[in-house]
C-alpha cells in the first residue's frame, strides 16, 4: 500500500477536524482524496502537477486550494495538535529527538 494514502484508521482521527462540507452548486471533492494529494506532497516534495492521477487522489489544483483554505482557517494545526497528542499517548514520541520546524513557529521581521 501507498503510504501517502490514508487508512481508514487514520482518516477517522483526521475527518473529525475539517469543516463539515456544504451541498451548494456541483459536488465537493472528497476531503479524503484530497487529503491523500496533499500528503503526498508534503511526504515526496513533488511538484502539485505530479500529484498521481487515480482514483484515490484529489485533483492538483484542489488539492492547492483546499490546503491553503484549510491552513487559512487553523485546521492543520488542530491536527497536527490531534496526532501528536495520539502519538505522544502510544509512547511513539522520543521527545529527546524531537524538534520545532520552523514552519509552525514564523520568525516575525527575521525573528528580531
Amino acid at each position: 500500500m501507498n503510504n501517502t494514502i490514508l487508512t481508514d484508521k487514520q482518516w477517522a482521527v483526521i475527518a473529525p477536524h475539517l469543516p463539515k462540507q456544504k451541498h451548494m452548486g456541483r459536488p465537493r471533492f472528497e476531503d479524503r482524496k484530497v487529503m491523500n494529494g496533499i500528503l503526498y506532497i508534503l511526504r515526496t516534495g513533488s511538484r502539485w502537477a505530479d500529484i498521481p492521477k487515480t482514483e484515490s487522489y484529489g485533483n492538483p489544483v484542489t488539492c492547492w486550494r483546499r490546503l491553503k483554505e484549510w491552513e487559512e482557517a487553523g485546521y492543520w494545526n488542530e491536527i497536527w495538535k490531534k496526532v501528536l497528542l495520539s502519538l505522544d499517548k502510544k509512547k511513539k514520541v522520543n521527545w529527546i529527538k524531537i524538534f520545532l520546524d520552523g514552519s509552525f513557529a514564523p520568525a516575525k521581521k527575521g525573528g528580531l
